[in-house]
């Protein structure tokens, strides 16, 4: 893959680590990358303006007069697909890499190893996002990127397909599901779940991280959870 990478970190020190480590990983697994390297999360956002083409983001939290969560939020308004990786000397801000779907957390000093995990696991996802679902409507074709679809539910004979925007389409939902890969759930007779966008599984209910609540069935519980500690 040809990856295009940001470091944003207001050490120097810490900013050539991680970009030494990249290479390194992008070297042994046989990928080319472009880095580029921001002191500041302002500087990243102004060439994030002109630029767009970033795809993974290693972004630490605890920088000078914007901090690396808001800078997190104010990326998601434009962007849904760049895989963020917090990185930081305190395990504080857990709950708002939730926020902003943050890919993971690193702990200061940055463990090689784990880096390299963390990011097999953002080119996987990248390569995921690429996938595409064609649906055939009245009088129109749609395509949407596999990622982006929330849930699916049948109506009758008819599925819905939750993504930025609903599609309706003559299909059943077994039929769908051939056509989507392991990041779906299949929630008994009546739903398909994006595991990227579960918040929260009770014995009865799943909750999305847009608040959409669907039902679980009975004797799923187990099985969806070791599906999302599976996914990773």
């Amino acid at each position: 893959m040809n990856l295009r990478i940001a470091i944003c970190d207001d050490s120097a020190a810490d900013r050539d680590y991680l970009a030494g480590l990249a290479r390194r990983w992008a070297g042994q697994r046989l990928h080319t990358v472009q880095l580029a390297l921001y002191p500041s999360a302002e500087s990243f956002l102004f060439a994030y303006a002109e630029d767009k083409t970033v795809q993974i983001l290693l972004l630490d939290i605890e920088m000078g007069q914007m901090d690396g969560v808001t800078m997190a939020r104010t990326l998601r308004k434009d962007n849904d697909g760049v895989q963020i990786v917090f990185i930081t000397g305190y395990s504080d801000y857990i709950a708002d890499g939730y926020e902003v779907e943050a890919l993971h957390y690193l702990m200061k000093p940055v463990d090689e190893d784990k880096l390299f995990s963390v990011l097999d696991r953002a080119a996987d996802k990248l390569c995921r996002n690429e996938q595409v679902l064609t649906l055939e409507l009245s009088g129109e074709t749609v395509r949407l990127p596999v990622y982006q679809i929330r849930y699916a539910e049948v109506q009758g004979n008819y599925v819905t397909v939750h993504a930025k925007s609903d599609c309706t389409a003559k299909m059943t939902l077994s039929e769908l599901e051939t056509r989507l890969d392991d990041s779906f759930f299949r929630l008994g007779r009546s739903a398909l779940v994006n595991l990227g966008y579960v918040a929260r599984v009770t014995k009865t209910a799943v909750t999305l991280n847009d608040g959409s609540v669907l039902p679980l069935p009975r004797g799923a519980y187990d099985r969806i959870n070791r599906a999302i500690i599976n996914r990773g």
